[in-house]
């Protein structure tokens, strides 16, 4: 294979589809599986997905949260039992019918999200107040139907994602639950993936069937569609009650207690691919980056291999020291030039090349992924320099994104300036929408966007963009993935 083969074929505001694709598969993230739907997560996308699990994990636990794991297999029975919940999953649910030859008595569904079997659980350990809170989490995969149309990360039919389940003695404390992880999710994904998000609340038509309420984080991507982050759902007393989780309160007397949800997934990895991705391949921001330095050493001849192999591991240990994720590439079976390829395609934030030259010199080249900006600095300042420019990479590539959600971000008054952005350069639209849910749905049908989000600030209400009602409120609306 040759270095151009290694590369991308097409250009990514050309052809983005084809363009994520290749980078997925060529900076070897994910592969297909034989099961149409499914993906191989590869060891390096793996290694992206634990940077964003230590992370948060460790955001989770800093408050109270514990992880534990629930059954794979779910009874109908229990799936049934919020039936606003069991309606809006019943489409994507698989079921397993039989055990070998056997016909099995109940079905059982393969876990789409575990509310049902986890709330099945806290109704025997819930007895009284001073049970509460139950703060857990779950690392895990579901499985929702997606055949038709998949694409890796984005939209598959398994998908690996967190899940948290909560029991509270009061309303205001799962509504303070709703918007604290709301916000650890949004602190996750401008502080290590360097995306923007707003945040808001979703329609009664959007929201998680079976919630109150449903908060939601949403991105805007460079082809102007938009991508849910996350979400964080109050479920009130909706799964409480069926489930019978009660608790017996400090005034002696019993109460249903109140419960939320909320999930964040591999979606993240998806998102962060295609906002800072180029025609090289991936850019990772270096907060999030699995490894943040390669080192590369250069030499022509055997008599420079010696003092160039010592000169580079001497610097990769003083990086290590510092806490940076370095590898160096000592291979000898590559061309310089092929690893330069390589690496830019895994998206590694800077690249250092130490040649002859250099060791003549006393310096170091560092190359820069985001912008390809090369440098030379003194060997002994080559450390503190590194550490320097990944927070400048990281600033960078949010400043830019931020530019962009900027740019992609339109106020429509009528359809026809609604219809003609979504379907022209995309983006948000902020408008004004009654709470009819005909108007909604008129407008997905003419123009295929959704309402992304209700902004929580109270603002002020305007003319309902479809049917003039002097009742609207401001949304905003998107095409999405």
């Amino acid at each position: 294979m040759s270095s151009k083969d290694l590369g991308i074929s097409v250009k990514k505001n050309e052809d983005m589809s084809e363009w994520y694709t290749q980078v997925v598969t060529k900076a070897q993230l994910a592969d297909y599986s034989g099961a149409k739907g499914f993906m191989v997560l590869m060891p390096y996308g793996f290694s992206i997905w634990e940077r964003i699990k230590e992370y948060f994990d460790k955001s989770i636990k800093a408050i109270g949260h514990r992880n534990a794991y629930f059954p794979l297999l779910i009874p109908e029975r229990l799936l049934k039992k919020e039936s606003e919940h069991f309606t809006g999953f019943t489409p994507e649910v698989f079921w397993v019918t039989q055990s070998g030859d056997t016909v099995i008595g109940e079905r059982l569904a393969i876990r789409p999200t575990s509310e049902t079997v986890i709330n099945e659980s806290y109704s025997k350990w819930v007895k009284s107040w001073r049970d509460l809170p139950i703060l857990i989490n779950v690392w895990n995969s579901v499985v929702r139907a997606e055949i038709t149309s998949t694409r890796p990360f984005l939209r598959t039919t398994e998908f690996l994602w967190q899940e948290g389940h909560t029991v509270h003695a009061t309303e205001q404390e799962a509504e303070t639950e709703v918007m604290t992880i709301l916000n650890l999710y949004k602190l996750l994904t401008e502080s290590q993936l360097a995306i923007p998000v707003l945040t808001g609340k979703k329609t009664e038509k959007e929201k998680f069937k079976g919630a109150v309420y449903t908060t939601t984080l949403e991105a805007m991507m460079p082809d102007g569609k938009a991508i849910q982050m996350g979400t964080s759902h109050h479920l009130g007393q909706n799964f409480s009650k069926p489930f019978e989780i009660k608790y017996l309160g400090s005034d002696e007397k019993e109460h249903y207690a109140w419960t939320t949800s909320w999930g964040i997934s591999w979606r993240l990895i998806g998102a962060m691919i295609l906002a800072h991705g180029d025609d090289k391949g991936l850019i990772l921001p270096p907060q999030i980056a699995p490894l943040q330095v390669v080192l590369v050493p250069i030499f022509y001849k055997e008599d420079d291999r010696a003092n160039i192999l010592e000169e580079t591991n001497t610097l990769a240990k003083a990086l290590e020291r510092a806490g940076v994720r370095i590898y160096l590439d000592d291979r000898t079976q590559y061309t310089p030039g092929w690893k330069y390829n390589e690496w830019e395609m895994k998206g590694v934030p800077i690249r250092v090349e130490i040649g002859p030259r250099d060791l003549k010199s006393g310096q170091v080249t560092l190359v820069r992924r985001d912008n390809g900006k090369k440098l030379q600095v003194a060997r002994g300042a080559a450390s503190e320099q590194i550490m320097k420019i990944l927070g400048e990479i990281q600033h960078f590539l949010f400043s830019r994104a931020k530019d962009a959600l900027d740019q992609l971000t339109e106020t429509a008054s009528d359809m026809e300036t609604l219809r003609k952005t979504v379907e022209g350069k995309g983006g948000f639209v902020k408008a004004f929408l009654c709470d009819k849910l005909t108007c909604e749905e008129g407008i997905q049908h003419d123009t295929g966007a959704t309402v992304r989000l209700v902004p929580f600030e109270k603002g002020e209400s305007g003319n309902c963009i479809s049917c003039g009602s002097k009742e609207g409120k401001l949304v905003y609306f998107a095409r999405s993935y």
